[in-house]
């Protein structure tokens, strides 16, 4: 942590590329929005963490404020003050050195930025080297430093030449901006107040700007819905390594996605296609082919192929098939091997759910509770009718309807209608003749 550096972040832009009604910022990237990853990156730097907002500002603070309690919110005045210059008029830096950040760029990470952090220079500016800088600014840069910005339109063919552009990140001592930010002007075309223009002011009072090249994957912006899924792409990447290299098997690592906040614990084994979600843990455990958990805990167990643990869901020493959905519901040494629903329930240990078996939780108005004790065998297609106790030792029949609200241990409980045989109905109702 470094207590002589503030971090402000950028976060008030509409975002119009996105083609969307939400905030650019409030788009996610592996379960969380991309501002919740510059934010944690920032907050392993420094407890000073200032976010600008404005479009959709109440949104974006109620999301924020969702996952940390120690951030600095500050409005900027956008009709009066727009730019990434106006952004930063409205600031009381707690520290002596300014980083301002971009809160589309949700790949940052705090090793990343400890160039800007270990500079003494007085202004430090990021620059990408690129291989093709077509479209972009250039950086003229010599001995002494960052020289100035050219956009390409005004630029000579020796400045076209140059492949160093402008990255977007800057730090800044808290002096050089409280001494230049008042003196920008918004008398250029989009009639916006830039913080580039305190390159300029600044360079013009002989103030040495020290460049810091930075790799773009880390510093990469997200401006439209195809960058977005390459950041995606990205951060996924990171994740399944991190895991990896902690032990996790993965069988095809690409075809699996893994949100940032999911826990893993001893050795676990993800086949292809699997996905795991939000505060998920999984502990010593094997998720097959096309199974999604969310916001669930395997302890021990296995799901799938093609299973579905919903939210709230508990496993332990439990097997989980094909095409068995679990929600909300405790399973402790359970046996469910396939076509099932598991809903609001308690299941104990060596209880077996039979193919086809629902526990009926809803009634349209309020969700119901299925406690099923230990050692129950549930048959084939049995609709269990919430609310429901079931005792330890029970067997339920195939094809039953259980509507009691509670069966005593020990019994047999079935709801048949007695099988009833119509001899040559099929002749009849298709008016044939039965064949010799």
């Amino acid at each position: 942590m470094n207590q002589e550096l503030s971090i402000v972040i950028l976060a008030a832009g509409k975002g119009s590329r996105m083609k969307s009604p939400k905030a650019k910022v409030l788009h996610t990237i592996s379960g969380k929005p991309m501002l919740y990853h510059s934010i944690k990156a920032s907050l392993k730097l420094t407890d000073d963490v200032i976010v600008i907002v404005a479009h959709q500002k109440d949104a974006v603070i109620e999301s924020m404020q969702a996952e940390f309690d120690n951030i600095t919110f500050v409005t900027q005045d956008t009709e009066n003050f727009p730019g990434t210059g106006g952004a930063v008029m409205g600031i009381d830096p707690r520290y002596e050195k300014v980083l301002v950040l971009n809160g589309d760029m949700p790949l940052i990470t705090a090793d990343e930025l400890s160039g800007f952090v270990e500079s003494n220079s007085d202004i430090v500016m990021s620059i990408f080297n690129l291989e093709d800088p077509s479209g972009y600014g250039r950086v003229v840069i010599d001995k002494h430093g960052v020289q100035r910005i050219v956009e390409q339109k005004d630029a000579t063919p020796e400045e076209l030449s140059i492949t160093y552009v402008n990255a977007g990140i800057y730090s800044f001592k808290s002096e050089v901006l409280k001494k230049y930010i008042p003196l920008l002007s918004n008398d250029n075309a989009q009639s916006e107040y830039y913080l580039t223009d305190v390159i300029a002011l600044a360079k013009a009072d002989g103030i040495n700007i020290e460049p810091l090249e930075v790799d773009e994957e880390h510093f990469k912006g997200v401006n439209s819905k195809i960058d977005l899924a390459s950041a995606e792409e990205i951060m996924q990447e990171r994740i399944r390594n991190k895991w990896m290299a902690e032990g996790v098997v993965m069988q095809l690592p690409r075809t699996i996605y893994i949100e940032v906040s999911v826990q893993f614990e001893g050795e676990c084994l993800l086949e292809n296609g699997v996905r795991v979600c939000g505060n998920s843990k999984i502990i010593n455990s094997h998720i097959k082919a096309h199974s999604v958990v969310e916001d669930s805990v395997m302890d021990n167990s296995d799901v799938g192929p093609m299973g579905h643990l919903r939210p709230l869901s508990n496993l332990k020493d439990t097997h989980i098939g094909n095409f068995v959905e679990v929600k909300k519901s405790t399973l402790d040494g359970v046996k469910a091997g396939h076509l099932s629903y598991i809903g609001d329930a308690e299941v104990g240990s060596g209880s077996n759910i039979g193919a086809g078996v629902i526990t009926c939780n809803y009634d349209g108005k309020k969700k119901y509770k299925t406690i099923i004790g230990k050692n129950v065998f549930v048959g084939s297609d049995t609709q269990i009718i919430a609310p429901c106790t079931i005792e330890d030792d029970v067997m339920v029949a195939a094809g039953t309807t259980l509507t009691s609200d509670y069966v005593k241990s020990g019994v047999l409980i079935l709801s048949r209608a007695k099988i009833k045989t119509v001899e040559n109905f099929f002749y009849k109702f298709f008016t044939k003749e039965k064949s010799c």
